[in-house]
């Protein structure tokens, strides 16, 4: 999956995972483009999830590392058995957003303007990348 210059590799295993990243790491080369190792990590979602595995090989050397949450276009896609997103993020940017609202606007303003505000402005950070999430 690509979009912009983010790219998600799925595969069904971990060996069909680093064939595919060695065939990106081809690509990238040959277009004079490379993969940024440091920005770069690897999830399980499935029945294996929990499996401790060593890093991927990378074609230059460089090994990509297992973590327990990945951000992809800024979605937070969770280890698990089943596919799952954290909605903690969205939910302290929503708070964090409704409360510098608050704090500005106190007893000033009106009901509607308060709402109009909340409506604006935290609702779309809580609703970003929902669609996504199948819980």
């Amino acid at each position: 999956m690509l979009y912009a210059d983010d790219i998600l590799l799925i595969a069904p295993s971990i060996t069909l995972l680093e064939k595919l990243l060695h065939k990106c790491e081809l690509e990238l080369l040959w277009i004079d483009m490379a993969v940024n190792y440091n920005k770069s990590c690897c999830l399980r979602i499935g029945p294996r999830a929990e499996v401790v595995c060593n890093g991927l090989m990378c074609l230059s050397g460089a090994t990509i590392a297992w973590a327990n949450e990945v951000r992809y276009l800024g979605i937070f896609i969770v280890k698990s058995r089943t596919f799952k997103c954290s909605l903690d993020r969205a939910k302290r940017s929503f708070y964090r957003a409704a409360n510098a609202i608050f704090g500005k606007v106190d007893r000033v303003a009106s009901e509607e303007v308060t709402l109009h505000l909340i409506k604006s402005k935290c609702i779309p950070v809580l609703l970003y990348g929902l669609e996504v999430c199948t819980e």
